[in-house]
């Protein structure tokens, strides 16, 4: 890894940025790790190029690169914070005094890090940044581990599956979420990696060579339609999110998995995408139950694509995804793919939409009258659990945890709309506000107009952290 090669990777997709201050940052670097070495043998400065370059991955923006170049300059050197914002200003500094506060958490197993999660939620809730810098700083960690002993892959490996692959997902970062999880696996379940990996190749090998034949042939079709495809991208699915589907799914082998690999298809508009969906399903049967529209119904992490398995030529089952370009990028880099900052340093409407559910968890986490209990699910219930999408009577999806009840649901729209519920119907009959919700059901919620308290009963039944933080306020509110 060289420094032109992360200037090479920046020009790509911001042609006209000024690289200078990314220049200096390196020979900043260079300077103050100099001697120092890693445990693989290589020149400490070679880890800072390694997180720049693959937050250049993401195209991230400069400022964040430049800390990404500098993230370990304040543990590993005797640089000052003073003297970092003397040379590089108050945001870089920012961001590398950010990372370094992460840096001093060890992870020990997630029940027994509530209070470093709370620390790193606040930090990275402050600017989403500092994460993402994380995230290209264990990258690089997971591809030298082999040099550290047993004990220490293994937690380092499992802390990135078990806690920065899931945010990565939360962040709809898939290009970082994949590669993380397929350098962690094979530290954390060793045999499971072995066994999946070398029953794979075969698969695998047999699958691309056939989708690489099937490609012309969607093509010449689709252009028959006049639909002018933009890219054809094989995409294959994780090792690690294969085993943890065979393993929710009870599957003995990588074979009864469809979506193993997939042909994605990316189009020009929002109508494309629908117009390629009939003409795939014209030619090829599609299977029961396999078409799903994430354009119309968004993922929690705001991916959108059209998913259709089909029936293809010689009984071969292909999972074809259809996506425009902005959704492609979506899917790619997630959050990162809308990063920018106004003449005023605010974030975008954009970020500020999608990290919505990063703000909740921080609220309770302040929260003095949480448990540690419910400060701890504020995370796992949000981050590591499924989601469920439910509608409102004019259509707005709402994301809840699986296990939400009506309450939740009302706590979700808005604050005085749980304050005031009075009932729910879901799926337009009258339901108790204990009732769990399932993907789908419509609710509508009734209210009481002159309520001016929640009942201490809700506690009972409200499963996510916002809505029984809220109450909680509320009822001590009402006490005042």
């Amino acid at each position: 890894m060289t420094l032109p090669d992360v200037l090479t990777l920046i020009k790509e997709y911001k042609p006209e940025a000024d690289t200078s201050l990314l220049e200096l940052a390196y020979e900043f670097a260079a300077e103050a790790h100099k001697g120092q070495m890693r445990k693989n043998g290589e020149e400490y400065i070679q880890h800072c190029l390694a997180t720049a370059y693959r937050l250049a991955k993401i195209h991230m923006d400069e400022a964040t690169i430049i800390a990404g170049m500098l993230h370990d300059i304040l543990d590993e050197t005797s640089v000052s914070v003073d003297e970092l914002k003397k040379n590089f200003g108050p945001d870089v500094t920012q961001l590398v005094v950010g990372v370094s506060k992460l840096g001093n958490l060890k992870y020990r197993g997630i029940e027994r890090y509530a209070e470093d999660l709370r620390k790193m939620f606040v930090s990275i809730a402050q600017d989403i940044r500092i994460i993402l810098i994380k995230f290209a700083d264990r990258y690089h960690n997971l591809e030298t581990l082999s040099a550290l002993p047993r004990d220490k892959q293994y937690r380092i490996a499992r802390e990135v599956l078990e806690i920065y692959c899931p945010i990565a997902d939360r962040l709809g970062i898939w290009y970082m979420k994949s590669k993380l999880e397929d350098l962690a696996f094979p530290y954390v379940y060793v045999d499971e990696f072995y066994l999946l990996y070398v029953s794979s190749g075969p698969i695998l090998k047999g699958k691309e060579e056939y989708i690489e034949r099937l490609k012309d042939s969607v093509e010449e079709k689709l252009r028959e339609h006049g639909i002018q495809p933009i890219l054809f991208e094989r995409r294959v699915k994780s090792l690690y999110s294969v085993h943890k589907k065979m393993m929710k799914k009870g599957l003995p082998s990588i074979e009864g998995i469809y979506d193993i690999t997939a042909l994605r298809v990316v189009v020009p508009t929002v109508a494309d995408c629908y117009a390629v969906l009939g003409i795939i399903h014209q030619y090829w049967r599609p299977l029961p139950k396999r078409i799903k529209d994430y354009i119309a119904q968004p993922k929690a992490n705001n991916y959108r694509a059209l998913h259709t398995t089909v029936f293809c030529e010689k009984g071969e089952i292909v999972e074809f995804q259809i996506q425009t370009p902005e959704m492609h990028a979506q899917a790619k880099f997630g959050i990162a793919a809308h990063w920018h900052y106004d003449e005023s340093h605010k974030r975008s409407r954009q970020i500020t939409k999608n990290l919505d559910w990063l703000q909740e968890i921080v609220s309770v986490w302040k929260d003095k009258d949480a448990t540690a209990d419910e400060s701890f699910s504020a995370v796992t219930l949000d981050l590591f659990k499924n989601r469920i999408f439910v509608f409102t009577p004019k259509g707005d999806i709402i994301n809840l945890a699986e296990d939400a009840t009506s309450i939740d649901f009302a706590y979700a729209i808005h604050s005085d709309i749980g304050r005031r519920c009075a009932g729910a119907k879901i799926n337009n009959q009258l339901q108790p506000l204990s009732t769990r919700l399932h993907s789908g059901d419509v609710v509508e919620i009734m209210i009481e107009k002159n309520r001016k308290s929640p009942s201490p009963a809700w506690l009972e039944f409200a499963k996510t952290p916002l809505a029984r933080t809220k109450i909680r306020l509320q009822l001590r509110d009402n006490l005042l």
